[in-house]
């Protein structure tokens, strides 16, 4: 097993650093290696594939938003619904922080889940064993809010808080909903509503 491999954490860290200043677009495996100060061969004694690397990338920015995710969880909120929107709103400020790691972590196209590209020196675990646990607790607490299909409901909600975050990021809703998200406050109270908002279509209403 490789995975503490100096140059192979470093190869990591350059590539998260890449992607959290400049986005997807300068994750190549030369501009990698050579910010890492290696050959651009070097980078394959650790990754076998570039799609490898992209993963081992990706897992780093799927621990930093389950960390978020397990203090927004247990942050205080009484109710299932309102660890979901808790978790909702942590997610689209990801999301928001984090623009370039974010959009990596679910483009799939680039990445290997099933771990078949990434077995390789580093042994590391598939990606789907970062993502879906994720998923599975938007699911249990979907769940214990009283959805008839909680995996189908989590998804849709899923897709409609990522949507939310692209819209606001590329500045679509603020300009539709009018700067703050249709008043003239924090630009996050207009987030928050749209969460709400969210929720209350996938979930239906909080009771009166």
């Amino acid at each position: 097993m490789d995975q503490e491999s100096p140059l192979r954490e470093r190869l990591i860290d350059v590539g998260v650093e890449l992607v959290m200043t400049e986005g997807t677009g300068a994750l190549g495996l030369r501009e990698i290696a050579r910010r890492a100060g290696v050959s651009h061969g070097a980078p394959r004694r650790h990754f076998p594939t570039h799609h490898s690397l992209l993963s081992a990338i990706a897992r780093r920015g799927f621990a930093d938003l389950g960390a978020r995710f397990e203090a927004a969880a247990g942050a205080g909120a009484s109710s299932p619904r309102e660890q979901v929107r808790a978790l909702a709103c942590s997610y689209v400020g990801y999301a928001l922080e984090h623009r370039g790691m974010f959009e990596l972590m679910f483009r799939h196209d680039l990445l290997d889940s099933s771990g078949q590209a990434d077995q390789g020196p580093s042994d590391a675990p598939p990606l789907r064993e970062s993502t879906l646990p994720l998923f599975g607790l938007f699911v249990s607490l979907v769940s214990r809010c009283g959805a008839a299909e909680p995996a189908v409901t989590a998804a849709a909600l899923w897709a409609n808080l990522h949507g939310v975050a692209q819209l606001w990021h590329w500045g679509s809703l603020p300009l539709v909903l009018g700067g703050a998200g249709g008043g003239d406050g924090d630009p996050a109270d207009g987030v928050e509503r749209l969460v709400g908002a969210a929720l209350d279509a996938h979930l239906g209403p909080v009771p009166a």
